[in-house]
């Protein structure tokens, strides 16, 4: 017997209402409220606007900018959920952005990815559930249990409807060519391979492509994480061009457009469609500065499934790999 959902609490921070809205609308249940506020020397003020004893919990927020706002907010609702006697509290982050801060690659830096899981887990947190952590090492350092979910699910939904002859799916570079791999083989395309160096934060180099065949194809799909300043789609776009390729998507998971994003990919030739999933909350303003191709993707449904899931106590496993595996049982 399926177990009534009277127990099951929803709440959003600032982030990404139209998510967690949308979230809610999936689960038939309603999305509880939440006073957010601020006091005048600007401290935080937030309020939880049920009773949440003996309730599972679940608050939705993506740490998108302003990051550090976003980032107190979510652990003040999860300690306000622990003390208040909540049965089991969970942290639901679509984009955890601090999944790039993964290691020391300079002397006296701060493994952020670390801290931050650290924090939730002082605040109370029981789990936290994700998307597409930026290095996949991000999801050892959670000292609670965590659920990394793929937007894989919904770019096969979206690809298998369109023209994908003559068509090869590209990875900037080779910390996602992994999980790139597993799209192109569900849409049974070969995979290209950028060798992509970082100078700066919105500064890269990719000196080559890595794929077969490369000056037959017609067609690519650059297929990241994240998209923030743009610069990785920049060099990438730039190099398929002299190699011949004269059409192009370009796909993302979290679309930040920070900077000069937005305007670096419209500058781009021969962009068929940008497309981006909703983990990230984009106002009017900016959407009316994306290109006329710009699409958005939701992966409400996956949420609310991960939710159900660990509500009702059952496998979750499906929803971190949609394919089946090769002796053809799946997860």
């Amino acid at each position: 017997m399926t177990r009534p959902t009277d127990d099951l609490y929803i709440f959003a921070g600032s982030s990404n209402r139209p998510l967690a809205e949308a979230i809610c609308r999936h689960l038939y249940v309603p999305l509880r409220p939440t006073r957010i506020e601020r006091f005048s020397n600007d401290d935080l003020y937030i309020q939880l606007g049920a009773s949440v004893r003996s309730k599972d919990v679940f608050i939705i927020q993506s740490l998108s900018v302003p990051v550090s706002d976003h980032l107190l907010e979510l652990l003040m609702m999860v300690d306000i959920a622990r003390s208040g006697g909540a049965s089991s509290v969970n942290a639901v982050i679509p984009y955890y952005s601090y999944g790039r801060s993964d290691k020391k690659d300079e002397p006296r830096v701060c493994i952020t990815a670390r801290l931050v899981a650290d924090l939730l887990k002082t605040a109370g947190a029981d789990r936290a559930i994700t998307m597409t952590l930026h290095s996949a090492q991000v999801h050892g350092f959670f000292r609670i249990p965590i659920d990394h979910l793929t937007a894989m699910s919904v770019f096969v939904q979206h690809f298998a409807h369109c023209d994908c002859a003559n068509t090869v799916l590209v990875s900037p570079d080779h910390g996602y060519a992994k999980r790139a791999q597993q799209l192109a083989d569900a849409l049974g395309l070969g995979l290209a391979v950028g060798d992509k160096r970082r100078i700066s934060d919105e500064k890269v180099s990719v000196a080559s492509i890595l794929g077969r065949d490369l000056d037959k194809v017609e067609h690519a799909i650059i297929l990241d994480d994240e998209i923030a300043t743009g610069g990785s789609i920049e060099e990438v776009h730039t190099v398929l061009r002299r190699i011949g390729v004269r059409e192009f998507t370009i796909a993302c998971t979290h679309g930040l457009f920070a900077g000069r994003a937005t305007e670096r990919i419209a500058a781009l030739s021969g962009v068929r469609e940008i497309i981006a999933t909703d983990t990230i909350y984009m106002d009017d303003a900016k959407r009316a500065r994306m290109p006329a191709n710009f699409k958005t993707l939701s992966v409400a449904e996956i949420f609310a499934q991960a939710i159900a899931c660990n509500y009702h106590g059952r496998s979750i496993g499906p929803l971190f790999e949609f394919w089946p595996q090769q002796d053809g049982r799946g997860l």
